[in-house]
Formats: C-alpha cells, sequence, structure tokens
C-alpha cells in the first residue's frame, strides 16, 4: 500500500480508501458478516481511510463501518481515518439539506451510528443552492470548534460552489466522481484543486462496476440497484463501453494485472487526485482493489489507454434526486 498527505488537511492516509455506498442497499441486497470481514481485510492490506456517508442506507452503511472498526479503533483509534458526510436528508426524496439545524443533528447521528466520538473528516454530500453556503460552512465551523469533526470538505461541487464555501471555511478537501469514463472535473475542478492544496478523494474509479471487467451485454442488476434504471448501463452506450473494457483487458493482462486495477491505477496516476474510494462486499474484491495502489503505469501505457477509451462513451451517475 502506498500513502499520502491528503491535501491541506495533512492527514496521511492510504492512496486507497474503503467505501460503502454498497452497503446501504442501493446497490442491492449484501451480507454484513461478508462485509464486515471485507472491512477487516482492507485494514489488513494497509488501507487507512474509510468513507461512508449517512443518506447511505439512512445510516446503514455508517453502522456496519462501525461494527467492522470496533475492535481496530479500540486498539489504534489514531491511526485510521474516518470519513463520512452529510446534507442529504434520508428518504424517499432524498432532498439536499445544507442547513444549520440539519447539519448539527447528522452529526450527532453520524458519531452514534460509527461508535466514535469525533469525525476526522466531514463532508457536504451534495450542494444545497436553497441554503446560503455561508450557513452551511458556518455550522461545520462550529462543530469543527466543538471537537465533533476535525476536518471538512465537500463533495460533487464545482468550482464556483468551492469557492464560495470557502469564503467562510476554507475547503480541505473534494470528493468528485472520476473514472474513465466520466472526466468532466479535469477541464476546472482539477486545476482549481490543484492550486489550492485541496485534497481530492475520486469516488467510482470503476465506474460503478463497468470497469470491473465482470460485465456483458446480458447483465442485469437488481430492481433495488440503482444501475437498473441508469443509462450507463443500458443501450448502444453500454455495449460501446464494454468493448472499451475489453481492449483494456488485453493491455491488463499484458501487464500482469487485472482491468480493475488498471482503472484505478489510471484515476491515482492523475495530477492532483490523493485517494480513490473502492467499494466491496467481499474480502477478495477488496484485497485485489488494494494492490491497485502499486500499480506503476509508463507514458506508453497511459497514452495507450487514452486511444482505447476514446473509443468510449462518457457517462453520468447517480444523484440524491435519481439516476441518469
Amino acid at each position: 500500500m502506498r500513502y499520502t498527505t491528503l491535501g491541506r488537511t495533512g492527514l496521511d492516509v492510504s492512496r486507497i480508501a474503503f467505501g460503502t455506498w454498497q452497503l446501504s442497499g442501493e446497490w442491492g441486497s449484501f451480507d454484513e458478516d461478508a462485509a464486515i470481514n471485507a472491512i477487516h481485510k482492507a485494514w489488513d492490506t494497509g488501507i487507512t481511510l474509510f468513507d461512508t456517508a449517512q443518506a447511505y442506507g439512512g445510516g446503514q452503511a455508517e453502522e456496519v463501518l462501525g461494527k467492522g472498526l470496533r475492535e481496530i479503533l479500540a486498539r489504534e483509534r489514531d491511526n485510521v481515518v474516518i470519513a463520512t458526510k452529510g446534507g442529504i436528508e434520508p428518504g424517499s426524496d432524498q432532498a439536499r439539506r445544507g442547513d444549520r439545524e440539519f447539519l448539527r443533528a447528522g452529526v450527532d447521528q453520524s458519531l452514534s451510528k460509527l461508535g466514535i466520538d469525533v469525525i476526522d473528516l466531514y463532508q457536504v454530500h451534495w450542494p444545497d443552492t436553497d441554503t446560503p453556503f455561508s450557513e452551511t460552512a458556518g455550522a461545520l465551523k462550529e462543530l469543527v470548534d466543538e471537537g465533533k469533526i476535525r476536518h471538512v470538505g465537500v463533495s460533487n461541487y464545482d468550482v464556483a460552489q468551492m469557492t464560495e464555501f470557502s469564503a467562510t471555511l476554507p475547503v480541505e478537501t473534494l470528493q468528485p466522481p472520476y473514472h474513465l469514463f466520466r472526466r468532466a472535473i479535469e477541464s476546472e475542478v482539477l486545476p482549481y484543486t490543484r492550486e489550492n492544496d485541496i485534497g481530492v478523494l475520486a469516488y467510482s474509479p470503476l465506474g460503478s462496476g463497468l470497469l470491473t471487467g465482470a460485465m456483458d451485454s446480458g447483465t442485469t442488476f437488481e430492481d433495488d440497484d440503482w444501475r437498473s434504471q441508469a443509462t450507463a448501463f443500458t443501450g448502444e452506450s453500454f455495449e460501446k463501453n464494454l468493448a472499451v473494457v475489453e481492449e483494456l483487458k488485453k493491455l491488463a493482462a499484458d501487464k500482469g494485472v487485472q482491468v480493475s486495477q488498471l482503472a484505478i491505477a489510471w484515476v491515482l496516476h492523475q495530477p492532483g487526485v490523493h485517494v480513490a474510494i473502492v467499494g466491496a462486499r467481499s474480502d477478495k474484491n477488496i484485497e485485489a482493489s488494494a494492490a491497485a495502489a502499486d500499480v506503476d503505469l509508463s507514458e506508453e501505457e497511459l497514452a495507450r489507454i487514452e486511444e482505447i477509451v476514446a473509443q468510449g462513451v462518457e457517462v453520468s451517475g447517480a444523484t440524491p434526486e435519481g439516476v441518469e
């Protein structure tokens, strides 16, 4: 495992983070015991950063993560970095809530679900444009001053939103979606985060499963899996991107790695990206993903990846309001 300093937070973290969206029920069913084993395996492979959210199953993912980390936290709390996100109201509407009252209540809920006294990194899950960013940032500053959270970041914010937020409280980290088929952050967001020493934790580096190499044209999803409604997993764009993945598989095989490891390594090689967040429901999957941190890519390999992906289709993902 390789480690890095997460931007201006000063936190020393593993370059692979264990993500927990898959433990929310929004990706279909999962086995809790297997998930806890995966958390233990993540720690054993050197992963020290664990990311979750209040909105993942209304706190379910936080609770499972807390169970999985309980014994580790009792021994090595100072070496574990726990990141969570708030600002999305649980329930069918999934409304964005950046107001002071909701955030304060959410932090208390997250602390309780996780079974900890302080959150290392608290991130606003999605921008709430109906609430002044000064109120959102001000509420989190209060919580930092009270010792309930250590560092503050945002997720899914653009440059203008980060700038406005930072007028009250400097943004320390950003969590954006980023993978070979979703690269919008390259034009403005990544240059801004590099210039301002903002730690970047890229989520969905495997394109929500598209870049695992495990899918084909006959792949289907459970009805309660959000991907069953997403355009990225149906129709012509899905077929084109599957063909791209097949070509990437050949490149990965020549290098002696899995295509998923190639995709994660590519994300980690992009300037300004500190961490790739990878979810897993089994210890086998997280072990393979963790190994991607040690995969080096040459300039020739990076250029070949660009040639292959140029034949693909840009995709979107899920938002609190639904899927695209």
